[in-house]
């Protein structure tokens, strides 16, 4: 679900020493290294010893939920977790390094970047034996440039506005379907004593999810591939649009935002300080199971132009890919034929029932009233979008677009001059 990073290729991969402290980026970049030198100790050739897996689920629950899962495998498996957000900010130094035989990223462009690359491995073959549980659209997300497949999916999860039921019951709230209605009540909720939106993006990732929707709201699914894919200006007035409305609501959020985890976040909405919260489904994380989990709910981020609609879904998928040159090949091969089973999604999702499985064959008679709700909304929807860092280059999204949008919420004053420079280095990245 989530999170930033430096993984591009080249110079531009490097971390942005000025956005986080260099003592940080020394600690990612140490911890990294060490989770690769725990790559490279199994097994050599093409089999036999344990196969490894380069694990990013590193919070509590889906952590729990991975061993679980790995409990299920035939053979042995040695899990080596890194913080997630120091995965993702070092992962072309660990793809380049000697990385785990298995490890955990996500589909679409973000898989088929390091698949161009030659970082990752052609799992082809596995997908002739796991394909037939898969719908079309997965195994496209799951598809390189180059019509071989590289991924092996374990879930998604739609990104939308989440709210604490008895909240509205107690304050007569109802769910706003416009940006009017959304405004009013943001209003309303603050004259009530509430945060109306909570809100954290220490980790630089989490506002991309409300910059997407307005963006996806305003000038519609085809201009946000468009401009994700750097075919776009963004000194264009469509993105003026978007940062515009960004700006009048604002106010709403959580101040200080840049000091604050999205954990953070999410736990001042569950402590019913703040009345909503635009994140992704993995905000259930945060909610302890029982009354309180069961008290969460979504509604989808509201329409702003009737012309264009609010039937575009985020909804990232999450899953496992192979190192291109693995040492234990066979045992990563049968691992990740083991990992694109319905037995190891309802595993993974029985611990961490904040996800909806990706395979058809998926247990779904146990999901909750959230998933069901969310699988609900994913199915309704006219286009899916996979979220700003997996639908564009992964070193403009880390180098350019994290910093940028955190510029944003500390000035958010000077539209003109931020797109200006959101272009300037696009066209370094992207050429043209």
């Amino acid at each position: 679900m989530m999170s930033p990073r430096s993984f591009g290729a080249g110079g531009v991969s490097a971390i942005n020493v000025g956005r986080r402290t260099l003592l940080k980026g020394m600690l990612g970049a140490g911890a990294l290294a060490g989770l690769a030198a725990c790559g490279g100790g199994n097994g050599g050739g093409g089999g036999g010893g344990d196969v490894t897996l380069g694990s990013n689920w590193s919070d509590e629950v889906p952590k729990k939920a991975i061993a679980d899962v790995m409990k299920g495998f035939s053979g042995n498996v040695k899990v080596n977790t890194i913080d997630h957000n120091s995965f993702q900010e070092n992962i072309n130094n660990y793809l380049q390094g000697g990385p785990d035989d298995v490890f955990g990223w996500f589909a679409g462009y973000r898989m088929q970047f390091f698949a161009e690359q030659g970082l990752v491995g052609d799992i082809s073959d596995v997908w002739a034996e796991i394909g037939g549980g898969f719908s079309d659209a997965m195994k496209q997300q799951s598809t390189g440039s180059d019509g071989k497949q590289y991924f092996v999916p374990l879930y998604y999860y739609p990104w939308a506005v989440f709210y604490r039921k008895s909240v509205f019951a107690e304050k007569g709230y109802e769910a706003p379907k416009t940006m009017d209605d959304f405004v009013a009540l943001a209003t309303k909720m603050k004259s009530d004593g509430l945060n109306p939106i909570a809100f954290g993006d220490s980790d630089g990732w989490p506002a991309m999810g409300t910059f997407d929707y307005l963006n996806l709201r305003i000038n519609g699914y085809d201009f946000h591939k468009e401009l994700m894919a750097g075919e776009k200006s963004w000194e264009s007035n469509e993105v003026k649009a978007v940062f515009d409305a960004w700006r009048e609501i604002l106010p709403f959020h959580q101040p200080d935002a840049l000091g604050r985890t999205w954990q953070e976040a999410a736990q001042s909405l569950l402590n019913k300080e703040s009345g909503m919260y635009t994140l992704g489904m993995f905000v259930g994380q945060q909610f302890p199971e029982g009354p309180d989990r069961d008290d969460l709910d979504f509604f989808p981020f509201p329409e702003i132009d009737p012309a264009v609609g609010s039937d575009v879904v985020e909804a990232p998928i999450d899953g496992f890919m192979m190192a291109a040159r693995p040492r234990n090949e066979d045992g990563a091969r049968d691992l990740l034929k083991y990992l694109g089973t319905a037995k190891a999604e309802d595993t993974y999702l029985k611990s961490d029932p904040n996800n909806i499985g990706a395979h058809n064959d998926a247990d779904k008679s146990g999901y909750n009233a959230l998933q069901k709700k969310g699988e609900e909304l994913v199915s309704g929807a006219k286009s899916i979008s996979q979220f700003l860092d997996r639908d564009t280059r992964p070193d403009f999204a880390s180098t350019v677009m994290i910093p940028s949008l955190q510029e944003f919420i500390k000035n958010p004053n000077d539209v003109a001059g931020l797109t200006k420079n959101i272009e300037s280095q696009k066209k370094s990245i992207f050429g043209g």
